[in-house]
């Protein structure tokens, strides 16, 4: 199995130890399957933690091996600078991406 590539601004250096709120972080995103996609919102929620979606942005870029492209926005639209490797990705999975970077609908 290959490693998953790092997102863009990616840590140098995973941490020594995780927070109670990085592990739950994890385990939400490791939790996510092929084409299953996931706003940093929703992963806060779900790790017990509402309203921390850049929380959850700095744990994707710190913790390596994660699926970190199956997480996006809330308003659907990839990054401009996670595009070139987050795009390629989530197609590659079946997720459907338009010309401005939005999320469509069904696979």
């Amino acid at each position: 199995m290959t490693e998953a590539p790092r997102p863009p601004g990616a840590h140098p250096e995973p941490p020594e130890r995780l927070t109670p709120f990085q592990e739950a972080v994890v385990a939400v995103v490791r939790g996510l399957g092929d084409g299953e996609v996931v706003t940093y919102a929703e992963v806060a929620l779900e790790a017990g933690r509402p309203g921390s979606a850049q929380a959850v942005a700095n744990v994707l870029r710190r913790v390596p091996g994660l699926p970190w492209w199956r997480v996006v926005p809330s308003t659907g639209r990839i990054y401009r600078t996670h595009a070139p490797v987050q795009v390629p990705l989530l197609e590659a999975e079946g997720v459907r991406v338009d010309d401005d970077r939005r999320l469509l609908p069904g696979r």
